[in-house]
This record gives C-alpha cells, sequence and structure tokens, in this order.
C-alpha cells in the first residue's frame, strides 16, 4: 500500500462498502445511486452479468423473500488508489435470517469492485461476487 495515497479517499471507500451493505440489508433500494454510477455493472453468480443501475436496482427488488432478512459483514477491506479511481476488495459473511430468529443459511464471499470518483462522492462502477462457501443453519 502507497503511503502516499490520501487517507480521506481510502476512508470514504471503506464507507461505501458499509453503504452498499447496508443498501442490503435494509432493501433500500431508492438509495442505491448513492452506492453504485448509473453505468454499473455488477457479476454474480445469481443475477449473471447486470449493467447499468435501473437492472441492478430490478435484480435486487426481485430477490427479495418475504419475511427474510440479511445481515452482510464486510472485512478485510483492501484499496488500492489510482488517482480518481480504485481497485477495492473485500471479504463478507452473508447471515440469512427471519425476525427474532438465528440465521438459517450463512455464506461467504469475496466482493471485487472498482470505484470511481464522481461529483457526488466515491461510487461502485464495477462489482465481481464470487462465492466462497454457503452454509445450512
Amino acid at each position: 500500500m502507497p503511503t502516499s495515497a490520501p487517507t480521506a479517499d481510502r476512508i470514504e471507500i471503506t464507507d461505501l462498502f458499509t453503504r452498499f451493505a447496508r443498501l442490503l440489508d435494509e432493501g433500500r433500494w431508492d438509495d442505491a445511486g448513492t452506492v453504485f454510477t448509473d453505468d454499473v455493472t455488477v457479476h454474480s453468480p445469481r443475477g449473471g452479468d447486470l449493467s447499468g443501475l435501473g437492472a441492478v436496482v430490478e435484480f435486487m427488488r426481485k430477490g427479495e423473500v418475504e419475511g427474510q432478512r440479511t445481515q452482510h459483514t464486510t472485512t478485510d477491506l483492501l484499496v488500492d488508489l489510482d488517482g480518481d479511481r480504485a481497485a477495492a476488495s473485500s471479504n463478507s459473511i452473508v447471515y440469512y435470517y427471519r425476525d427474532g430468529r438465528a440465521p438459517h443459511f450463512t455464506g461467504g464471499l469475496r466482493q471485487d469492485c472498482t470505484a470511481v470518483r464522481t461529483p457526488a462522492g466515491w461510487r461502485l462502477s464495477e462489482v465481481r461476487i464470487t462465492p466462497a462457501w454457503t452454509r445450512e443453519n
């Protein structure tokens, strides 16, 4: 990690990953523009290759399961800054549960992302989700 990289950018990109996890956990699909660029590309095993903010939001809305909630725990964030772009990756554990009950399904995954500086702040322009493991509880 270069020591000359601006700390403020790293903090904002870290916050971006937290906002992404909270967006998913809280189902705040109308706030997706605070996390993604308009021309975002998402690659995931469940959704395939999705292009554009509208397609990503539609996929997230369709993925909702009545009564099921998630808790994303994002760790091991690594950011490699290059001016107004950054390669960022993290590990995540996702717990699927129903209110008041222990998780019934848990999965570990890796997120490899490209973040770009926009006039509104850092946003994710590309997200690649790679599952590592799953467990039915």
